[in-house]
């Protein structure tokens, strides 16, 4: 689904991301593990267009989408739910889940994913008529992830989806996030819950200072003892 190759991000002076590989298999849970400032969010922007990468590729189902546009990544099938919610505060729930389908012409189709959507939250139906702005962290939260499945993305890439939740709705995210995966949705998880991001991932990569450290399968970082001490809390 998606392969990055020796990907070089810098921010003026500062080397963000220092040749990145990984890949994230066709309809896989994928996370990226790191302390705060290892370049975990650099990656996703880079990949969803929204930071350009200097060197190395991003490739979607093999095609190069290095250096694309945000708009044309979205359009190719990647979807970015990004850390902080970023909805549209003064927008009502359903417009700022329109908005997600905006690039979209299949009106049909728009109206049976935005029902899924709202199976998938429904606390957002209950509330489409509310502003966003006006809507809990948890359920602004679920807003940002029901938007980025709004476009249909055959790539979900989410950043912190539970960074500020109670633990409760963190279970509840989590949920979610299992049932989009078993309707065949390929995802790329940056997590803070780190023990809880490896129980759900196929794989993962552990990323220190802009480089991969470690990659393995959830349920092996789970166990290797330098990521108990180090991000686990073991």
């Amino acid at each position: 689904m998606l392969k990055l190759e020796n990907l070089h991000v810098y921010y003026g002076g500062i080397h963000a991301l220092k040749g990145i590989t990984m890949d994230v298999p066709d309809g896989k849970i994928v996370t990226l593990i790191g302390a705060n400032g290892a370049g975990k969010s650099t990656t996703l922007r880079a990949i969803a267009g929204l930071t350009r990468a200097q060197k190395g590729s991003i490739k979607l189902m093999n095609e190069d989408i290095t250096g694309k546009p945000a708009h044309i990544v979205t359009q190719k099938g990647v979807a970015m739910a990004p850390e902080g919610r970023r909805i549209f505060p003064n927008l009502t729930v359903l417009e700022n889940l329109m908005m997600g389908a905006y690039p979209r012409t299949d009106k049909e189709e728009i109206f049976s994913d935005l029902d899924w959507v709202f199976s998938l939250f429904p606390r957002l139906k209950e509330r489409q008529r509310q502003k966003g702005g006006t809507l809990s962290g948890g359920e602004q939260q679920m807003l940002a992830v029901g938007r980025a499945l709004m476009s249909r993305p055959k790539l979900l890439a989410l950043d912190e989806p539970s960074l500020g939740l109670a633990p409760v709705l963190v279970n509840e995210v989590f949920d979610v996030l299992r049932q989009i995966h078993e309707e065949g949705c390929t995802i790329l998880l940056i997590e803070q819950n780190a023990k809880a991001a490896l129980k759900l991932a196929d794989y993962g990569y552990v990323l220190e200072t802009g480089r991969i450290t470690m990659s393995g399968p959830g349920r092996e970082l789970l166990e290797n003892e330098k990521v108990k001490k180090a991000y686990l809390g073991e």
